[in-house]
């Protein structure tokens, strides 16, 4: 195994910031930010704990049979895709909700 290397972990725990895997006799963690390009809300939603998920080894401790990986290397959505996805939440809902506080504030 080397960096950038595509490996099937098994899921064993969630947490808020990230999933922990195993691969062989490593232990790996998924951060949060290596899940998606898109805003995760509940990673829950996305992966659950027993489920073998391919990932991107992006760094590998040999000594402590660490990993670091990314699940959404492994699983790119193409551009074209991306474009149509209306973003649910993020500027714009900032930018609608601006007016409110605006007005809320100077009250």
């Amino acid at each position: 195994m080397k960096i950038n290397d595509q490996i099937v972990c098994k899921i064993t725990g969630i947490q808020s910031y990230g999933v922990f895997v195993t691969y062989e006799d490593y232990i790996g963690l998924i951060h949060i930010s290596e899940v998606s390009d898109q805003f995760v809300s509940s990673i829950e939603e996305i992966l659950c704990v027993g489920d073998e998920v391919e990932t991107v080894v992006l760094e590998i401790d040999e000594e402590n049979k660490r990993l670091k990986l990314s699940y959404k290397q492994a699983h790119p959505i193409n551009p074209r895709i991306q474009k149509m996805v209306k973003i649910k939440i993020g500027f714009h809902s900032l930018s609608k909700a601006l007016p409110h506080w605006i007005e809320k504030a100077k009250k």
